[in-house]
């Protein structure tokens, strides 16, 4: 594998993405989460969020920041390798990592012009910071479907079960 530096995964090369979208009459699709333990069900997920515009940007969370929502025992996979495995995918056009619980101030940096989450995720149970900065920019906000009974959690359970 080649090595994946932090600069390969930064804002400032969604940003340059971003502004070349504009200038192409193009639509900036963005989401974001920890995609820790890569399965079929992120893979669907984000096949699906790439129909809703031209490029699709994953903001993914940093090591640091999943510890602080997850806990000390997680993530399983670095940030480096979980980053490299999303671009990887034909439907992603880029991936950045960032090191806030929520991704609020990304959003008010790169205006994406469609947001997507999961259908676990509602209007009403979107992170309020990210939900503020995504009317503000006026961002449509969209939802996928999961991958019922296919998660990372599910995954590890099923691991340590054996």
């Amino acid at each position: 594998m080649q090595s994946a530096k932090e600069t390969d995964y930064s804002i400032e090369k969604a940003l340059e993405a971003r502004r070349t979208a504009q200038r192409n009459n193009q639509s900036f699709v963005l989401t974001n989460g920890c995609f820790d333990i890569v399965h079929a069900g992120h893979a669907c997920s984000l096949s699906e969020a790439s129909t809703y515009g031209d490029i699709l940007w994953v903001g993914l969370n940093s090591d640091t920041s999943i510890k602080k929502i997850k806990g000390e025992n997680r993530p399983i996979i670095p940030q480096l390798d979980r980053a490299y495995l999303l671009a990887s995918l034909k439907s992603v056009s880029g991936v950045f990592i960032f090191s806030n619980e929520n991704i609020s101030n990304e959003i008010r940096l790169l205006h994406p012009d469609v947001y997507i989450k999961s259908d676990d995720y509602s209007l009403m149970t979107i992170d309020p910071n990210e939900k503020s900065a995504l009317n503000d920019v006026g961002a449509e906000i969209r939802f996928v479907p999961m991958v019922k009974n296919l998660s990372t959690s599910h995954i590890i359970d099923k691991i340590k079960s054996q």
